[in-house]
Parts: C-alpha cells; sequence; structure tokens
C-alpha cells in the first residue's frame, strides 16, 4: 500500500515517524511539498518517504490519501485535485464535515475521520476514527489505542475532549512558574513536575477499572492537601471554566457542522 499526505504538518510528522518504526505493511509514504522543512526532513530519515513534486502526485500515486490541510485552505486545495473513484480518502481535519469534503474533492465513496494525538509518533497514542474503517483501524493500531466513535456527536466529543493539550501544559507551565517565584531553579521544577504528571498518567494506564473520581480520591488525603487544592480549584471556577472551555470548543465544532 502506498499511502499520502495533503499537508505535511505535525499529526503528519508524527504519524509518519510511527510508521516507520512499526511493522505496518507500506511500501511507500508519499508527502506533499508544502511544509518542505519537514517533508525533506522525513524524506532523509527513511527510505520509503519520498515528497511529492505536487499536490497532484501525491493523489495521483497513492491508494489511501489523508487530508491534513488547515481548514482554513482545505476548500481551495482540494477542489484544485483530481481523485480516483477508487480511492480511499480519510480526513485529519478536525472541523470539516465528511460531507463537505466530498463535495471538495467530488469523490463518491465515504471519506472516513480520525483524530490522532502527537504522541502516535512514539507509538502510544490515542486516536480516534469515525465511522468503523477496518484499514484506519488497522493502521493506527500500530500507533497506539484507536477508539471507534458510533456516532458523529461521539467523534466530536472525542475532538473537542482531545483539544486540553494546551491545558495540560499551561496547567504545568503555571505551577512551575509559581515555583520559580517562590526560588526553585527552572530546570529542577521542569523535572519535578514532568515526573510527578508522568507518573500520574501511568498509574490512570495501570488502573483502568478505577475512574478519575476514584484516582481523584485516592490521591486526595481527606483533609489533606491535594484535596485542599482540587476544592479551592472548584470553588474559584476551575471546573466550571474548564467545562465552558469545552462547551464552546464543541459549539465551534457544532457550527462547522452546521448544526447551528
Amino acid at each position: 500500500m502506498k499511502i499520502g499526505f495533503i499537508g505535511t504538518g505535525d499529526i503528519t510528522k508524527a504519524i509518519v515517524t510511527g510508521l516507520m518504526a512499526s511493522d505496518y505493511p507500506l511500501d511507500e509514504v508519499i508527502l506533499s511539498p508544502r511544509s518542505k522543512d519537514v517533508s525533506a526532513r522525513l524524506a532523509a530519515e527513511h527510505d520509503r518517504v519520498r515528497v511529492a513534486e505536487s499536490n497532484q502526485q501525491v493523489v495521483d500515486e497513492a491508494d489511501l490519501v489523508f487530508l491534513a490541510i488547515r481548514p482554513q485552505i482545505a476548500e481551495e486545495v482540494l477542489r484544485a485535485l483530481t481523485f480516483r473513484a477508487d480511492q480511499k480518502i480519510a480526513s485529519l481535519i478536525a472541523t470539516v464535515t465528511a460531507e463537505r469534503l466530498q463535495e471538495w474533492t467530488r469523490h463518491d465513496a465515504p471519506i472516513s475521520r480520525a483524530v490522532p494525538l502527537p504522541a502516535v509518533a512514539d507509538r502510544q497514542g490515542v486516536t480516534a476514527i469515525y465511522p468503523e474503517d477496518e484499514t484506519l483501524q488497522a493502521l493506527f493500531d500500530r500507533l497506539g489505542p484507536v477508539v471507534t466513535a458510533k456516532t458523529l456527536d461521539e467523534f466530536d466529543a472525542y475532538t473537542t475532549s482531545g483539544a486540553v493539550m494546551g491545558l495540560y501544559f499551561g496547567i504545568l507551565e503555571t505551577v512551575a512558574d509559581w515555583l520559580t517565584a517562590k526560588g526553585v531553579p527552572a530546570a529542577d521544577a521542569r523535572v519535578f513536575l514532568g515526573k510527578v504528571f508522568l507518573e500520574l498518567g501511568r498509574t490512570a494506564e495501570r488502573h483502568q477499572d478505577d475512574d478519575f473520581p476514584t484516582l481523584r480520591k485516592d490521591h486526595s488525603t481527606e483533609g489533606g492537601i491535594n484535596q485542599q487544592i482540587f476544592n479551592v480549584f472548584s470553588e474559584k471556577g476551575g471546573v466550571d471554566g474548564l467545562r465552558k472551555a469545552l462547551d464552546s470548543v464543541a459549539e465551534r465544532i457544532a457550527t462547522a457542522r452546521g448544526q447551528k
């Protein structure tokens, strides 16, 4: 199988990096010439990766084409391309509906959608797909866990909740700034907090039978400082603010779908 990517940003880089380190059976990865530095670097690092001369060449030569371009330019880029009727297309564009993509690509076959997270580069990233798709399931299985949404609303919910990566590092940034204000060297604050959060993630992975409220309580002694942090965070609007942020992203996605 030959896999092509229209758009060569961070997610494309992560997928290709993960695939090259996996046992997924593919003959070649064909990258669009956009983001030349990323494309050229991937091609230099891997024998089975090649940079095409144009987006149309990617489409002409690939069996499976991933659409990985920014939504703002997607229509312009895709309308200029001619896809084969027997070609499989998968979209990584979170805020553009499959129906709109079918219109822009003039493609009658269903277009599958996927939201892989950056850790697929290390074959540790979770990927949400919709609808059920054997090809995407087999591919992303090599790069980490796969969750298959049963409905488009469920897929959009996964997309929304996956948008907390910036928030995650923002929390680390806030606590690190607090530590350095207390005189802790920035490098030490980074090591300390990175390890704390890494091991919390590993704990959640090891104890998958425990829900998150249980894990929170297990890590919060009654009347202790962990419980105090969460209680003050909640009382000051932290939980409510997070819910509002999730709702705002969900509304943005719903608007893009034409539901609002």
